[in-house]
């Protein structure tokens, strides 16, 4: 149980809030004025990612008060727990240790007296050997023919992470190699993922801790039956054509799997926080053993910068803190996560679930009241194509919205001057959204009168910008990771558990109970009268009544 006071009772909170109507009316226009060198000041570099922070409303005593609410919070000792394997996941007594899964071999992170790094490798070397027979063609599937596709079956955690990790990495994968992933129990998903394939051809991972997750599992019997059908009804082709990630080994043998092509993990794993565990099988066919290896090197350089260096230099410390002092001081609701690359159209919607799914608590680890707000809403979309869609909300609307922008100094597909111009425009959206352009300025330019309060920009608008040098495996590692421990902080300056979901029990729960009633030719209805009501009119459209 927490021995951290309530927020409201940590002096810095206090202080904060006192601070905070100092500060609020201040325009970063005149923070910077009052300190020309502030953007190489308010500056951090770690682990090969430079962050500029100083386009936030803060100032100095922001930051040392916010350092000194960490400290008030126990933030230190929250961090040396996770490394140290104690069960930080109290609603679940589990430890919590994402990142046991990225140290290196010949480490020793104990839970319950037993190194569990030893494990990890054992379990890594397993998926690079199999990894490898499949991308050389010497792993055939049942009439001898190599296997071309690959389709992920899982949900939330089991695909969210590996989806957009091989969509980032997709330059550094094998191209004679498809990866394809079905998530949703919507049959429209499964159908499509198998469109045009030969099940032949086609390798499935059924990702499932408990191979009882009733998405996952009703895809996964879907495509079993998709392959026999192909193969005459021969069970024993399953085995050449499916293998699963899971722990479950008696569940996953009666499925058809073979029990060596079974890749475990672990309960102190969680979910959203998994893609470096078996749960990243199909990110490791898409891009190998060795670049795998380096973006686990590139998760573990982060979680140490995380677990030693000084709050004032703490990359994701300060990234968290700031999300605090903006979420609870300027009530804001939503951040947006803008990165300049393609290849990362996907890493907004991973930082859904890592963020919302880890914040969206409204009690303590003691079950008290948080009392105050937490769980921003998380979103974007890669530049430049956000700009000409929602940035003008974030530019000229009436709701505040930090930014995180993030780009690199070297792209992967050099074309023309198309990168030039790429970082020209997160620079320039950067500069444009703190400083805004001013009624004065839109005069001096000749505007027409009428028009002055419409092109008016506030600015004002807080962003960290995150340079990093290239998208390389490694760097994704990084940048996952920073955000990571930046929810980390955040749970513990809010004193909440980000390791457990139970919000997403009660749906399943009564989604369990509805589903017969679906099938029963006259179900007796016991639900409030709207739930009653639309499952009566569902079942007149399936009847076509």
């Amino acid at each position: 149980m927490s021995t951290i006071p309530p927020l409201a009772q940590r002096p810095a909170w206090a202080a904060l809030q006192a601070h905070h109507a100092r500060i609020a009316p201040r325009h970063l226009r005149e923070l910077f004025a009052a300190d020309p060198a502030r953007g190489e000041r308010l500056a951090c570099e770690a682990a090969g990612i430079y962050l500029d922070y100083s386009k936030n409303r803060i100032d100095d005593e922001t930051l040392r008060l916010l350092r000194q609410l960490a400290e008030q919070s126990g933030l230190r000792a929250r961090i040396d727990a996770m490394f140290s394997g104690e069960k930080i996941n109290v609603t679940e007594n589990r430890a919590v240790l994402h990142v046991a899964l990225r140290a290196p071999r010949g480490a020793s992170i104990r839970v319950d007296g037993h190194d569990v790094v030893p494990d990890v490798h054992a379990v890594l070397d397993a998926m690079s050997g199999f990894a490898q027979r499949v991308r050389s063609g010497a792993w055939l599937g049942h009439t001898g023919k190599r296997v071309r596709h690959v389709i992920n079956i899982g949900i939330g955690g089991s695909d969210l992470g590996p989806v957009m990790a091989c969509e980032a990495l997709r330059h550094y994968s094998a191209r004679d190699l498809s990866l394809r992933f079905v998530s949703n129990v919507d049959g429209t998903d499964f159908t499509e993922a198998v469109h045009g394939l030969d099940p032949a051809e086609t390798l499935f991972i059924v990702a499932s801790k408990t191979f009882t997750t009733q998405e996952t599992m009703a895809n996964a019997h879907s495509a079993r039956a998709w392959a026999l059908a192909a193969f005459g009804g021969d069970a024993a082709a399953v085995a050449k054509h499916f293998v699963a990630v899971s722990t479950n080994a008696a569940a996953v043998t009666q499925f058809g799997i073979a029990a060596a092509n079974m890749f475990g993990f672990w309960d102190w794993v969680g979910g959203r926080y998994s893609m470096g565990s078996a749960i990243g099988l199909s990110t490791m066919l898409a891009i190998g053993p060795e670049a795998f290896r380096e973006l686990l090197a590139g998760f573990h350089e982060m979680d140490e910068h995380f677990r030693t260096a000084p709050f004032e230099r703490n990359l994701p410390v300060l990234m968290g803190l700031l999300a605090v002092w903006y979420a609870d001081f300027f009530g804001a609701q939503t951040i947006a996560v803008l990165p300049y690359d393609q290849y990362l159209k996907r890493f907004p919607a991973y930082l859904q679930q890592l963020t919302m799914e880890s914040t969206g608590k409204q009690v303590t680890l003691d079950g008290a009241p948080v009392g105050a707000d937490t769980g921003a809403v998380y979103w974007g979309e890669p530049g430049t194509n956000g700009q000409h869609s929602f940035y003008q909300l974030i530019h000229q609307g009436t709701r505040l919205i930090p930014c995180d922008f993030i780009a690199f100094g070297r792209t992967l597909n050099p074309l023309g001057r198309h990168h030039e111009l790429l970082l020209a425009n997160v620079f320039a959206q950067g500069e444009a959204l703190a400083f805004g352009k001013t009624p004065q300025e839109l005069r001096a330019e000749g505007v027409a009168e009428s028009l002055v309060p419409h092109r008016t920009f506030p600015g004002n608008r807080p962003s960290n910008t995150l340079l990093l040098e290239r998208l390389t495996p490694a760097a994704l590692g990084k940048l996952v990771a920073l955000y990571e421990h930046s929810v980390f902080t955040q749970g513990a300056v809010w004193g909440i558990n980000c390791f457990d979901q139970w919000g997403v029990e009660l749906g399943k729960v009564l989604a369990k109970r509805i589903e017969p009633e679906l099938g029963a030719a006259e179900p007796v209805l016991a639900h409030d009268s709207s739930t009653n009501a639309l499952i009566r009119r569902w079942r007149r459209l399936r009847d076509g009544a």
